[in-house]
Parts: C-alpha cells; structure tokens; sequence
C-alpha cells in the first residue's frame, strides 16, 4: 500500500524571521511591552553581534527562575 505524506507549503521547512518593529506591533496587539532595560538587552546583543544562541543564554539567566 503506497503511504501519503502532507507538504508542508512552499517554504520547504525554513522558518520565517521577523524584525524587531515587526515583533513590536504583533506584540502591541497582544498588550505585550518590553521594558527600557529589556530594550538596552536588546540594543547590546545587536552591538555584540551575539548569536540566537547566545542570546538565549543571557536571557535565560538574567530573567530566567532559579531552580
């Protein structure tokens, strides 16, 4: 019996980035705001040229629960 499998459209499995202003009126929608020092985290990972990676880290740890 010959199997079907569903496509998943036409990106092919990339996924899709938006930008920070666009981030910012999804967001806004949502009632969501980032604070002034969540804004210079920001600024300064862009400065640093810090990968996804690395930003997940220091998020992770300067606002990240303990456990």
């Amino acid at each position: 019996m010959k199997t079907l499998t569903a496509k998943s459209g036409n990106r092919g499995g990339k996924g899709y980035t938006i930008g920070r202003q666009g981030f910012a009126k999804i967001s806004a929608i949502e009632g969501i705001r980032i604070t002034a020092a969540m804004d210079a985290d920001f600024h300064e990972f862009e400065r640093n040229g810090l990968s996804a990676a690395e930003r997940r880290k220091v998020i992770a740890k300067k606002y990240g629960k303990v456990r």
